[in-house]
């Protein structure tokens, strides 16, 4: 059997990515988002059928200070993978850049469930199907270069997921849950390269929280015929409180957390 064309496609952009080479982006019309996803779905098949686990989702452009920066001007989700996702329980880690070839970094926060939200929960009740929350950063990458693309093509190569580096989990049941629905809207991240403030940030900019960043994902997905809905032990990464930086090797990029208990991280780039 001939492949499709999104397995072509997929195939277009899954090999570019192991090979560390980039591509063009798609020309006007020629992709649109819900192929882009159908092709997501692809390359995540072939993924799964070669030995990684998807673990989670990740949400981008959930930041809207930065949608005229990119030109896109909605959030896209992308599927997270056990190869791409790693704990940093000392809050402090050296981290290569090889697989690379444009990454920039992203401080996000991350929650993991303990059971399936539903589309339509309150505040009170999504927060109950949380485990735990942690700060993290993503390593985001673009196959296109000069990060130089259209929303769809974004969704199609990944959602620009390149890597996860989880900080310290925080467990939910700790928390007074009124306190921290608050704290999620109103707590600040400092992202320093090299000591040297680059950006700060706030949880209002992820569309107003990164609880409502993930609400708005589950609504997404859930209209989506052909996604799976979060389930019970999936992490999902709620998009950056900051700008995105270029990093290279050599550099070391810290957080600092206020309104949040969570664990400042450090991330020395070989």
């Amino acid at each position: 059997m001939r492949p499709t064309g999104e397995e072509q496609r997929a195939r277009q952009i899954l090999n570019p990515r192991r090979e560390r080479r980039q591509i063009a982006p798609s020309g006007p019309d020629e992709l649109s988002l819900e192929s882009a996803y159908r092709i997501s779905r692809r390359i995540r098949d072939v993924r799964t059928s070669e030995g990684e686990q998807v673990i989670g989702r990740k949400l981008g452009f959930t930041n809207s200070t930065i949608w005229e920066e990119y030109d896109v001007h909605a959030p896209i989700w992308g599927y997270m993978y056990d190869t791409t996702f790693r704990d940093v329980p000392a809050a402090e880690i050296r981290f290569s850049l090889d697989p690379f070839c444009e990454p920039r970094i992203e401080p996000e926060i991350a929650f993991g469930f303990s059971h399936a939200p539903c589309p339509g929960d309150s505040d009170e009740d999504l927060l109950g199907a949380v485990a735990w929350y942690a700060h993290g950063f993503e390593i985001v990458d673009s196959l296109y270069k000069d990060w130089k693309f259209k929303a769809a093509d974004t969704v199609a190569a990944f959602g620009l997921h390149g890597a996860y580096l989880c900080g310290p989990r925080r467990k939910v049941a700790g928390d007074d849950p009124a306190r921290l629905r608050q704290a999620l809207r109103n707590f600040r991240i400092e992202l320093a390269r090299d000591g040297e403030i680059m950006d700060i940030g706030d949880g209002a900019n992820v569309l107003g929280s990164p609880l409502a960043a993930l609400r708005h994902a589950m609504e997404v997905i859930a209209k989506d015929r052909d996604a799976n809905p979060i389930s019970a032990g999936e992490i999902v990464t709620t998009g950056t409180v900051t700008r995105a930086f270029p990093v290279k090797q050599g550099e070391t990029w810290s957080t600092t957390l206020s309104g949040l208990p969570l664990d400042n991280l450090r991330v020395e780039f070989v």
